[in-house]
């Protein structure tokens, strides 16, 4: 008997089944097409078997692991109807050279043409608990399930990466003696050979999976795609093991597709970007969406010349020239990260350029180390994660206070950037690294998005989006989003929630830290100029969270709403994001705001200096990792000493703010305290002034002039807030 999850409920399905397969290194092929707004994709994927069907155990050096429950049970449909199988013969002929792996570009030839159809069944949500097909004349099939959406998938093979020249120094590991020399585990063994290679040579890997994704394929693969996924099976294949470990994918996006966005920009032009959509990337690649499915990446991009394509790779990518009118862009990144934070931007973009005397600033305070950082050499050097180029072991990375960074925006918005933006970066960077210590990612692109973007910034790896709307506020507005979306790097990005329910655990930590940076970006404030914009902020924040107390439903107001359960999967791997795809969450603050008091109430019980302490052991501990909130909870409580911990338990944090609705307890007598501040006052009087001369000058219309003077001390009290 099937079971299913309601496709219309508000849970966000994270269908692909990790357990058994899980992909560690993507290739991708764009094609971005303007005038019909798709973008053509070819992507090869590189997979090991999953934990719960590995041969031998791996050494799982620093992984994370993985909890499987009994929660979220999905089981997969049998496929219920013939994978289409007659697709034409099609391969990428994508050429790389070594040059091009080192981030300086690539040449492409790749023949895309493929008229592919295939039958797209509108199913339930829906997953395998065996991963098995019952269809084959009673065989039963592995079935390998990807997380897809809004995508027309034209073909699935195998990819032949022994048929690579020079591959064969991948077969003569001692491993490979007593394995069988059949074709099929040859290729498996070749790919397990690759995405285990040490961090060391990296360079390497990527030339490698280069040369195998150009391989040719070796045999179509059937294959049906759902609501929310793609499955793919080949006959007779009835474990993971033996499943193909490299497999290529030719699809579509559609123009309505829920991951990019095709807009306009505030100068006319055209342009297309990842807003971070509630789906994340399936609406753009076929892939393993679940944050535990780690995975490196490259990218090529092919996009009319005069379009610039910003990514989230670790190279500043330069174009090359393809044909005549055609570029093309190469990205990649060697830190393992899940899918979801892939992020792209093609539009006609401009750099901003620093002034050489701002640029020489920069390059003198770029290897500088505050003498109250000494306290970052920990005497534990190696790190907890997979093995991957990490800059907490680079020397030369971890003197580095200002990262290289550039600012893109379209052409109207230059001076503007120019005048606030640009300067703000170093210092903000630079109190970063003060307050946390090494930067997890080797560059910065800030961008500044259309206006269609719904928020006022995003993270992601290298990359930084800001909304056009933080640019009039002076540098306040701007250097506190900036910081926020800073402090990202560490939080939300380096060190990830295993479990995106606890948005908390990326939000919460930005929020409280983008007011520690502004403090220490702003050297010119004294003490208490910087403890009375704090507890401003506090007393704003605390009554917008008592706002939406009020207003929200009671459960999406749980910072942990699986309780016990969080970080649990199914057998397969499968999970649910609760209340994922709820229109509303996207408009709450409350995981950011019960986080930041959260936060702040932990500082004020043990003392900031000793708290930043803690939470640079925390980064040091657990970057490259997914972490459960009692893994910084169960830390910091340990670092804490007895005469000061009060009480606090892990389990009281949970009752008290992480697993209830509502304000929490401890926080509900604070409102009134930050009343008290100076600043508070003073700001207080200014809005009674202002309402004071609003009364004067509108004269006509008692009720008009009521409502005028809601609306315009929600608009000072707003100003004051964000700026």
């Amino acid at each position: 008997m099937e079971t299913q999850l309601d496709p219309m409920t508000d849970d966000l399905p994270l269908m692909a089944n990790t357990s058994y397969m899980l992909v560690k290194h993507y290739i991708l092929d764009f094609d971005v097409d303007f005038k019909s707004k798709v973008i053509e994709g070819i992507i090869v994927l590189f997979f090991e078997t999953g934990s719960r069907y590995r041969k031998t155990s791996s050494t799982g050096k620093g992984s994370c692991q993985s909890q499987f429950g009994e929660t979220c049970k999905m089981r997969a449909s049998e496929l219920c109807h013939t994978p289409v199988t007659n697709v034409s013969a099609c391969s990428s002929k994508t050429e790389y050279n070594d040059i091009a792996v080192c981030g300086k570009g690539e040449e492409d030839t790749s023949d895309k043409n493929g008229n592919h159809s295939n039958e797209e069944q509108a199913s339930g949500i829906s997953s395998s608990k065996d991963c098995c097909d019952i269809e084959n004349h009673g065989n039963k099939d592995f079935l390998l399930v990807l997380d897809c959406c809004d995508l027309s998938v034209l073909k699935v093979e195998e990819v032949d990466v022994a048929a690579v020249s020079g591959i064969e120094k991948f077969t003569r590991s001692a491993e490979l003696t007593d394995v069988s020399k059949e074709l099929e585990n040859l290729r498996n063994q070749i790919v397990h050979e690759l995405v285990t290679l040490p961090a060391d040579r990296w360079k390497e890997q990527l030339y490698y999976f280069t040369r195998c994704s150009q391989a040719p394929g070796c045999g179509e693969l059937l294959f049906t795609t759902g609501t929310w996924s793609l499955e793919i099976r080949k006959s007779g294949i009835q474990t993971p093991t033996d499943f193909p470990h490299a497999i290529r994918i030719w699809y579509k996006t559609k123009p309505e597709g829920r991951s990019v966005t095709w807009t306009t920009d505030q100068s006319g032009r055209p342009c297309v970007y990842t807003m971070g959509s509630p789906i994340n990337n399936r609406a753009l690649f076929p892939c393993q969406e679940p944050p535990i499915a780690l995975s490196t990446w490259q990218a090529s991009v092919q996009t009319a010349a005069g379009f610039v394509v910003l990514m989230s790779g670790e190279n500043s990518a330069e174009p090359v020239q393809l044909r005549e009118g055609i570029l093309s862009w190469y990205y990649y990144v060697t830190m393992p990260m899940p899918a979801s934070t892939f992020t792209i931007a093609v539009g006609c973009w401009q750099e901003v350029k620093q002034q050489s005397f701002t640029a020489a600033i920069q390059t003198n305070i770029e290897f500088s180390l505050p003498s109250s950082q000494a306290d970052f050499r920990w005497h534990e050097e190696v790190c907890g994660h997979v093995e991957y180029p990490c800059r907490f072991q680079n020397p030369a990375a971890r003197l580095q206070a200002v990262i290289p960074y550039r600012v893109f925006a379209p052409w109207c918005l230059m001076e503007h950037c120019k005048e606030c933006l640009l300067q703000l970066i170093p210092q903000c960077l630079s109190a970063a690294y003060t307050t946390l210590g090494t930067h997890p990612f080797s560059r910065l692109d800030v961008l500044i998005v259309p206006s269609n973007f719904s928020s006022l910034g995003m993270a992601s790896p290298h990359i930084i989006f800001l909304s056009q709307s933080v640019l009039p506020g002076g540098s306040h507005l701007c250097g506190t989003r900036l910081c926020h979306e800073i402090a990202h790097a560490w939080f939300g990005l380096a060190i990830g929630a295993r479990d995106w329910t606890e948005e908390w655990i990326s939000e919460g930590f930005a929020t409280f830290l983008e007011d520690i940076f502004w403090a220490r970006a702003q050297q010119q404030l004294s003490h208490d100029e910087v403890r009375g914009q704090r507890e401003l902020k506090a007393l704003l924040r605390w009554r917008r969270l008592r706002d939406e107390v009020q207003n929200s439903e009671e459960e999406l107001q749980v910072l942990r709403p699986k309780k016990e359960s969080t970080g649990e999967l199914s057998e397969s791997g499968a999970s649910v994001v609760k209340h994922g795809l709820k229109a509303e969450k996207i408009f709450m603050q409350v995981h950011y705001l019960k986080g930041y008091f959260l936060l702040q109430s932990l500082a004020r019980t043990i003392g900031e200096a000793s708290y930043l302490a803690s939470l640079r052991k925390f980064v040091h501990r657990f970057h490259g990792q997914l972490v459960l909130s009692q893994d910084f909870l169960c830390m910091l409580l340990e670092d804490i000493p007895e005469q000061k911990k009060s009480e606090l338990t892990v389990e009281s944090i949970f009752q008290n703010w992480l697993d209830t609705s509502g304000i929490p307890k401890p926080l509900l007598e604070e409102g009134e305290t930050w009343k008290e501040c100076q600043l508070v006052q003073q700001v207080s009087g200014e809005v009674t002034k202002w309402i004071q001369t609003n009364r004067r000058i509108r004269k006509s219309g008692k009720k008009k002039r009521k409502q005028d003077e809601v609306i315009f001390q929600k608009e000072v009290l707003f100003l004051i807030q964000d700026g």
